[in-house]
């Protein structure tokens, strides 16, 4: 029987969906991304299908790649979701530094800051000079991480603060979300803590618990030179999902990036 290694992603499986049901608005840019070329696509760090299953319903194939098998298990729950006329969905359970797979694409994504977990330059490297062999020439890769501002780097770690309300659209629980966060500044390592408040019909707190994680948050000319160092031609620099030029108002940098 096949063994996984234990990842600080597994503890976020079975909560995950719901921590994160507010995030809806990158889903028709990537399926937007993936209808351009038809299929297949090939997502690193999928995750619990957030983005694979959308995309698959459209009909295109999708290989998802997650280097934490609990997640993957969550993908097979929801597979059901797909139907009739679905795309093919093949998950791996790998680490986008060092996956191999005996196919080419034409288009590779990275949704909701998935490229921050890789928490050195060299890791960086690593993944992106390993997501260039398995794009075809003038193959894209896509991906969206937070812009990084004084003020978020200013704030006390020690000091919780409201994130937002949200309800599960499968089971309509209702959750309180608050994060705090710690910076190190010198490895621009942010340690985060999501703690979730469950609350029943009175608005009465029910459960409450953590999960922690870590990434390596960057700067937009640090990724501009990654990219380039890495083989790869920047195509465009958006600031949200509507394809807004990115200029210094901008909140998030929506990479796109091709293999000349």
């Amino acid at each position: 029987m096949t063994e996984y290694k234990n990842t600080p992603y597994d503890a976020w499986a079975d909560v995950y969906d719901a921590v994160y049901s507010y995030v809806r608005d990158d889903i028709p840019f990537y399926l937007g991304e993936a209808l351009s070329v038809g299929g297949p696509v090939l997502e690193l760090g999928c995750g619990t299908g957030r983005v694979a299953i959308p995309i698959a319903q459209t009909g295109v194939d999708v290989v998802g790649v997650d280097s934490s098998q609990a997640m993957l298990d969550q993908v097979k729950l929801k597979a059901d979701r797909l139907g009739a006329g679905a795309g093919a969905l093949e998950l791996v359970n790998a680490d986008m530094r060092d996956f191999s797979l005996d196919i080419t694409f034409d288009l590779a994504i990275i949704p909701f800051r998935g490229f921050l977990a890789l928490l050195t330059v060299e890791d960086q490297r690593r993944a992106l000079l390993n997501i260039r062999k398995h794009l075809n020439i003038g193959g894209r890769l896509v991906f969206n991480i937070f812009v990084p501002d004084i003020q978020m780097l200013l704030q006390v770690g020690d000091t919780p603060y409201h994130l937002r309300d949200v309800t599960d659209p499968d089971t309509g629980a209702a959750y309180v979300l608050w994060q705090q966060s710690s910076y190190d500044l010198h490895d621009q390592i942010v340690d985060v803590r999501v703690s979730v408040e469950e609350l029943d019909d009175q608005r009465a707190v029910v459960k409450k618990f953590y999960r922690d994680f870590q990434l390596r948050y960057a700067f937009r000319w640090e990724v501009y030179h990654l990219l380039v160092s890495c083989g790869f031609e920047v195509v465009d620099l958006y600031g949200d999902f509507d394809r807004t030029p990115f200029d210094e108002t901008s909140g998030e940098m929506v990479w796109v990036a091709r293999v000349p």
